[in-house]
């Protein structure tokens, strides 16, 4: 076995010469909201817009995992979320090594598989594990390197986010971004045109949080109050202040609700809504109560945001009876792009963004804009890029739905194909991955009491929670300096805490593998 060492824990800042982005530098920051996406380069103007794990356990645990982010994935089903809402999270967190910092890995080697099944020794065995599906390979080649029942479908909970993410990006250009519209109809009516934006805002920009932590340039959403700025002004440049307003939501077909809709984890899903759908947008929980009708709510909003600016609406906004294409446009405002939606879907866990993106995908790919649209775009456009299929089953964009089934050896593939210098444009999966005791679903996770702390910081992975399964899927560092990907995917009756930790010593023990 090689050594696990001194120069050896050094080379891990092989990991940039992989993902090419620097995040952390060795130092112990006091704030996970530190840890935030990379910046996109080309967004000139804003971008846009996490869970819980013990508080909902009791009453939804069975809803998927937007709430991993708490402790890890939300044992209810949200996703590791609820990180920024816990007492402990402005604790320290010190990053061992860089988490993506520059380096070569030209003299690093992939471990073998007789090394790694001696270094994971027992910890593939604990019982908390209950069944454990797991692949880890070579994130620079790809090869595959140990695992167990790796090509047996399992259920994914939220790492089917990943599919989503990669087949996005895949399709869709890099500056694209989500409009939502104003257009013209007969004489003195307008309609608000839902373009697929969840993340747009009827909150004041220095009221917005992402993750709890204020939104940057790059990461902002747009602005319902801006969009009604530009309307009025446009609407009175033409001499009408007095208008009739509709909406329209045509863009998306197929069923409103997701089939585990619970109207916490996940809001409607349609093509126009504010703040998520939330019922309180200041709300720093992932899993809020959400409103009956998104769309409503949005036109209503909306509504409000012109008679601050001087223009009469007539009456209650109505949904309109046809889609608005071809009307001329007023105005618009426009989501960050692609590549900042999919950081913030997979950092946060937000389901009803990933149900967006994939809504985005299947629109890019001439599909229906549904569940079932969405889901044949995601599985084509993989195979597309060369992704092993066999096994899998999608039927939403989320991973709420515990129908889906993917095997480990799957998910390592498409963490292989977004790290490989030949697709540069999948790179936001890696860079929206959480970083382990420090950012998004995973701030929580990799803690002293876990018995994984050595792995805190370089460890970059997607939680996935439903009641009864957590999934972890993500990039590590080994102690030579070696980027490997790994997917672990458990079925168990275990306390869910107890679940995640087998989980994450796991992942402390290939990272510290030099073998």
């Amino acid at each position: 076995m090689r050594s696990g060492t001194g120069a050896g824990r050094g080379r891990r800042a092989a990991l940039a010469a992989a993902l090419g982005v620097v995040l952390a530098t060795g130092t112990t920051f006091a704030d996970p909201a530190l840890a935030q996406p990379s910046p996109d380069p080309a967004h000139s103007r804003r971008a846009d817009d996490g869970r819980d794990q013990q508080r909902d356990q009791d009453r939804d645990q069975d809803h998927d995992e937007d709430r991993d982010r708490q402790g890890g994935d939300h044992a209810d089903g949200r996703d590791d979320g609820g990180q920024q809402r816990r007492g402990d999270r402005h604790r320290a967190v010190p990053v061992k090594g860089p988490v993506l910092a520059a380096g070569d890995a030209a003299d690093s080697k992939a471990p073998t598989g007789g090394g790694l099944r001696t270094a994971l020794g027992g910890t593939v065995q604990d019982k908390a594990l209950g069944t454990l599906n797991f692949a880890v390979a070579d994130a620079a080649t790809g090869e595959f390197l140990f695992g167990s029942q790796e090509k047996v479908p399992a259920t994914p909970a939220s790492t089917t986010k990943l599919a989503t993410a990669v087949a996005a990006l895949a399709l869709l250009p890099a500056e694209h971004r989500i409009a939502t519209t104003v257009v013209r109809g007969a004489p003195g009516e307008i309609t608000l045109v839902g373009g697929g934006d969840p993340t747009l805002t009827a909150l004041p920009a220095d009221q917005v949080r992402i993750g709890g932590a204020p939104a940057d340039r790059d990461s902002a959403p747009a602005s319902m109050a801006d969009l009604a700025h530009r309307t009025a002004t446009a609407l009175k440049a033409a001499g009408t202040t007095d208008v009739k307003l509709s909406y329209d939501t045509s863009l998306y077909t197929g069923p409103l609700l997701h089939h585990d809709h619970d109207a916490m984890n996940i809001a409607a899903v349609t093509p126009l809504m504010v703040d998520e759908g939330r019922i309180d947008p200041h709300s720093p929980d992932e899993a809020p109560a959400r409103v009956f009708d998104p769309a409503g709510q949005a036109a209503d909003s909306f509504a409000g945001f012109l008679k601050a600016e001087g223009i009469t609406v007539q009456g209650k906004p109505a949904q309109a009876a046809a889609g608005a294409a071809g009307a001329p446009e007023i105005a618009r405002v426009e989501s960050p792009t692609i590549g900042r939606l999919v950081e913030r879907m997979l950092t946060t866990s937000d389901n009803t963004l990933a149900e967006a993106v994939a809504r985005q995908a299947a629109v890019a790919a001439k599909q229906p804009a549904s569940f079932e649209g969405a889901a044949k775009a995601v599985t084509d456009e993989l195979a597309a890029l060369g992704v092993p299929l066999d096994g899998v089953v999608l039927t939403d964009g989320s991973g709420l739905a515990k129908a889906n089934l993917i095997p480990p050896i799957t998910l390592v593939e498409l963490l292989a194909a977004a790290a490989a210098p030949a697709h540069p444009e999948l790179r936001p999966v890696i860079t929206g991955l959480p970083v382990a005791g420090f950012s998004g679903t995973l701030v929580n996770r990799f803690g002293a009491k876990s018995g994984a702390n050595e792995a805190a910081g370089i460890v970059r992975a997607k939680t996935g929670t439903l009641q009864g399964v957590n999934t972890l899927a993500g990039t590590v560092v080994d102690a030579d300096g070696r980027v490997l990907a790994f997917a672990l995917m458990t079925r168990t009756d275990a306390d869910p805490n107890a679940a995640r930790a087998a989980v994450d010593r796991i992942v402390a023990k290939i990272a510290a593998c030099g073998c």
